[in-house]
């Protein structure tokens, strides 16, 4: 489902930094990762890479069965936009949408409209908590139910992968824990591959395993 496989990537400066070196990682249907570390070690460029919003030095990253790596702009932009889900720390919602709208965004992306579209919106709602609040905008809910309206719009799609980067920094430790909970059950419902980058060891405890990335690349924590 997911290969990352010989990833490099450096940064230039007065001296290259190199924050990936040879790095490689499996996941398949299902699988949910934890991924921690120092700052600077790594984990925000790997989910950039892994999405193909940035391009490594060296290696391949492959999406059901799909190299990522060898694909143009325009293919990664449709690969990314079929096959990946985001969850961000900043929520990332469209102020000007509904909440229903938000979420319905990435299946409009990818062409799929009508009744389909809206069955499909009212189900991760309903999963999410947030049905009665459908037609509120963003301004109207708390961060914890923002959260959730993002963790909703990055699985309408049925993503094969989902990228967390710190989702719950912006949470009280309640809000953050059902945040984390219902990640966890969404994943699993669709049977995604999720990767989660925390520093924090209780979300990661939330996770199948536990990954550590630092200079020996990614390792048991």
């Amino acid at each position: 489902m997911l290969i990352v496989e010989g990833l490099s990537k450096s940064f230039p400066g007065a001296v290259a930094r190199r924050v990936l070196d040879g790095l490689s990682l499996q996941a398949f249907s299902g699988d949910y990762f934890a991924i921690m570390g120092e700052s600077g070690s790594g984990k925000s460029t790997l989910l950039n890479l892994i999405a193909g919003l940035d391009t490594p030095d060296t290696g391949r990253v492959a999406i059901d069965g799909q190299d990522m790596t060898a694909l143009d702009d325009a293919r990664r932009t449709r690969l990314r936009r079929a096959k990946l889900g985001f969850v961000f720390q900043a929520f990332h919602l469209l102020p000007h949408l509904s909440v229903e709208r938000n979420v319905a965004l990435p299946l409009a992306l990818n062409g799929i409209a009508g009744r389909a579209a809206d069955e499909r919106v009212d189900e991760l709602l309903t999963a999410v908590g947030l049905s009665a609040r459908r037609h509120d905008h963003p301004s109207r809910l708390s961060g914890g139910e923002m959260q959730r309206v993002a963790v909703a719009r990055a699985l309408v799609h049925r993503p094969k992968v989902v990228l967390a980067d710190e989702p719950t920094g912006n949470l009280d430790s309640e809000s953050a824990a059902e945040v984390l909970q219902l990640l966890r059950t969404q994943l699993k419902r669709d049977h995604a591959v999720g990767l989660l980058v925390t520093h924090s060891t209780t979300a990661a405890a939330t996770a199948d395993r536990v990954l550590r990335l630092g200079a020996n690349g990614l390792t048991p924590a």
